[in-house]
């Protein structure tokens, strides 16, 4: 009998189909006993390897003494390989395994046992290596493709290390190889990007309506690329802490100025006190306001005994202060 290792059977990728395993309609070329019955070994669904080869115990239990014999090649760290009903079958006839498949949707799922590396890791270590040529800590990069976590073997060592650096100052483009692991394990990655500027932004946490005040438990900070923020966007987050949206406003959305303002704390028409200060007291009125006015706005109030038109500064809802002399003594007079 031959032990002859089945070169790339599988292809790796998730719910690939490997082109030597042929069609599932290919079944119906099996002896017609072989999809009504199975006896002896049983089939292994989902098997999780950690070596360079898939052996046939791996697929089949009861494999006996051909149990360590290799038939196929592992995939590739963090990759899958799928074997369909018709591969299983010949491989199991080959070798004397007692398995029939019961229909054409049997299969193996293989996965390669391995460890992944994520793509902060590998940005931190690109970032570092760039720092001698200028890029800061208010840099940030981005790759060309897409790119989420390199993988290695489980065994492996998951060092990393830059070579190879070129960065163009002017563009912010870079060219590296990123190599993980070591010795047989050892990964080599050519990556390309672009490295760019970035601003910390305030947003908000979750949504808020038209009248509520911003506070500083409604605010998160998001790294922006700084060409994409706006001349308008507040980036001080004392320039939002007692605001109020002109309108409702999404959470994490960068905030421009013209979307708020400082909520209004004496309507227009609305009855306010009239607050204004001599000597050793502080005398009181009602009036009412003519004018919308936030805290600290100037804006004029009619005196309720004597119809005349001031004005007054906006001091907390609904109470406004009369600040000059001639004021105070028009008051006073009334």
């Amino acid at each position: 009998m031959r032990k002859l290792l089945v070169p790339l059977i599988a292809v790796f990728a998730a719910g690939a189909i490997p082109a030597a395993a042929g069609s599932s309609s290919d079944i119906r070329n099996a002896p017609e006993t072989a999809i009504l019955k199975q006896t002896g070994s049983t089939l292994v669904d989902h098997v999780v390897v950690d070596a360079k080869v898939i052996r046939l115990g791996d697929l089949f239990t009861n494999a006996g003494k051909n149990a360590e014999v290799s038939v196929a090649y592992a995939p590739d760290p963090g990759k899958r390989a799928v074997f369909d009903a018709r591969w299983l079958y010949r491989v199991a006839h080959a070798y004397k395994i007692n398995w029939q498949p019961l229909s054409a949707k049997a299969e193996v799922v293989v996965e390669r046992a391995s460890i992944s590396i994520p793509i902060d890791d590998i940005k931190a270590q690109i970032l570092f290596s760039l720092a001698d040529q200028g890029v800061t800590e208010e840099m940030d990069i981005e790759f060309a493709t897409r790119f989420q976590e390199l993988f290695l073997p489980a065994s492996a060592d998951p060092v990393l290390r830059i070579e190879n650096m070129n960065y163009q100052a002017r563009t912010g483009r870079f060219s590296t190889i990123v190599v993980a692991g070591q010795g047989a394990a050892m990964e080599r990655v050519r990556m390309t990007g672009r490295a760019f500027r970035t601003v910390d932004v305030p947003v908000l946490r979750a949504r808020v309506l038209r009248g509520d005040i911003i506070t500083e438990a409604n605010l998160e900070w998001v790294k922006m690329k700084a060409e994409r923020v706006q001349s308008d966007v507040i980036v001080d987050a004392s320039d939002l802490i007692g605001k109020t949206p002109k309108r409702g406003m999404r959470a994490g959305q960068p905030v421009r100025s013209i979307d708020v303002t400082r909520p209004i704390l004496v309507e227009k028409n609305s009855l306010v006190t009239i607050f204004h200060k001599v000597p050793n007291m502080i005398l009181t009125a009602q009036g009412k306001a003519l004018q919308n006015g936030a805290d600290g706005d100037v804006v004029q109030i009619k005196n309720g005994r004597s119809n005349q038109v001031i004005e007054a500064e906006v001091v907390g809802p609904g109470r406004v202060a009369v600040r000059s002399l001639s004021q105070q003594i028009s008051m006073s007079l009334n």
